[in-house]
């Protein structure tokens, strides 16, 4: 039994080529010879085994250590479906409505105003309707990132200081709801800091951290003991680090937060960090319907309403990067609507997410395949979630 716990499998057991599932590794070590990538982890599974759980390159480029199966990653937005499972059981618990504002619970989004581009300036109107709970779980709450465009509300918030992580999750949300939205709640989707806002909802609920809250429901039921929202000392030698300068950065490099340090904020959008095997253990659940080792999280109607599209026809997003071509978005995932159009490999219905330190996941439920990607490699996110497509979806012949 290997670290992950999970069932095993030789590729060929399972419908995959078996030099084909190593052409996988041998493309990411020429990656790390050529200086491309710092190092990586690799884990791939099929019909519930896993048939590869590489560890490649090396941990940190400042040191000669290997990459090591249990290296430690900043996973940021891979935070997001984990935080989006925890409100999904609050839903099937009864405390916790889809429909409901989330005035609610955050008092400062019951008066929100939106900010209109016009020719002589910008002007503030009323919000239409609230924006509810699963606005935030989907994106089309009116939010935004401060990096995500150059628009008005972007530059606002980049003012407002919502980066630090030194505030509760409950004043950085009274911070994001004084300032205006981006756009009516429901009218777009945009990628936003709507899943920080969902985790302060979960607090207001439980009564509990955000952390603590996870940790009871989610990481130690799943036996996710790698994961959490700093790393103590005794595992700081696991944690896995970028190039001083990515070789894709045209010269301006992410800053990266610290892992070592106890952050104030429990960031529900992008605070956690965890390990190939502990996020392998979290996929495997979603693969299984909401269960894992008798462990039931959700039931599997619940994990099939999270994975179906909830943007449909009625809120455009094709021009948005972040949500390709053939997709759309479920409740903490986006979701594969369409099998051409996109970039990638893909069956309908996969779903997908990842984090802008440099890792990845999809789910493909028709194939009963999945597959992470965790590198410290910021720079480089988009060049290996497309690479990693072609090379896994490659190596299935059966």
């Amino acid at each position: 039994m290997t670290m992950h716990g999970l069932p095993t499998a030789s590729p060929a057991d399972v419908g995959l080529c078996p030099e084909r599932t190593q052409r996988i590794v041998d493309a990411l070590q020429r990656d790390v010879d050529r200086g491309h990538l710092p190092g990586a982890r690799v884990l791939i599974a099929r019909r519930g085994r896993v048939v590869l759980d590489a560890a490649i390159g090396r941990l940190d480029p400042a040191r000669d250590a290997p990459m090591g199966t249990d290296a430690i990653f900043r996973i940021y937005s891979m935070t997001k479906p984990i935080v989006s499972l925890a409100a999904m059981m609050l839903v099937e618990q009864g405390r916790l409505l889809l429909s409901d504002p989330v005035g609610q619970y955050v008092p400062g989004f019951m008066q929100q105003q939106v900010a209109v581009p016009g020719p002589h300036g910008v002007a503030l109107v009323p919000a239409t309707r609230p924006s509810t709970v699963q606005d935030l779980l989907r994106h089309t709450a009116g939010l935004t990132y401060e990096f995500t465009g150059n628009g008005h509300v972007n530059a606002l918030y980049s003012a407002a200081g919502l980066g630090s992580r030194d505030q509760t999750n409950a004043e950085l949300c009274e911070r994001i709801a004084a300032l205006p939205l981006a756009h009516q709640p429901g009218s777009a989707w945009a990628y936003s800091r709507a899943t920080d806002v969902l985790g302060r909802v979960i607090e207001v609920i439980t009564g509990q951290p955000l952390g603590a809250f996870l940790r009871e429901t989610i990481l130690q039921p799943l036996g996710m003991h790698d994961t959490a929202f700093h790393v103590p000392p005794e595992h700081h030698g696991r944690i896995a680090e970028a190039f001083e300068h990515d070789p894709d950065g045209n010269g301006t490099q992410m800053p990266m937060h610290d892992p070592r340090e106890v952050p104030v904020l429990e960031m529900g959008g992008g605070g956690l960090m965890s390990t190939a095997h502990d996020y392998a253990r979290f996929l495997q659940c979603l693969h299984r319907g909401g269960e894992l080792e008798g462990q039931r999280l959700v039931s599997p109607h619940t994990l099939a309403f999270m994975t179906a599209d909830h943007l449909g026809g009625t809120v455009p997003h094709a021009d948005n990067p972040l949500l390709p071509a053939g997709h759309g978005f479920g409740l903490g995932f986006a979701v594969r609507t369409r099998l051409g159009e996109a970039n990638v490999h893909g069956s309908l219905g996969t779903y997908h997410w990842s984090g802008i330190g440099g890792t990845h996941f999809f789910v493909d439920p028709e194939l009963e395949l999945f597959a992470l990607f965790m590198a410290q490699a910021p720079n480089q996110r988009i060049h290996y979630r497309m690479k990693m497509r072609g090379l896994v979806y490659g190596a299935v012949v059966g």
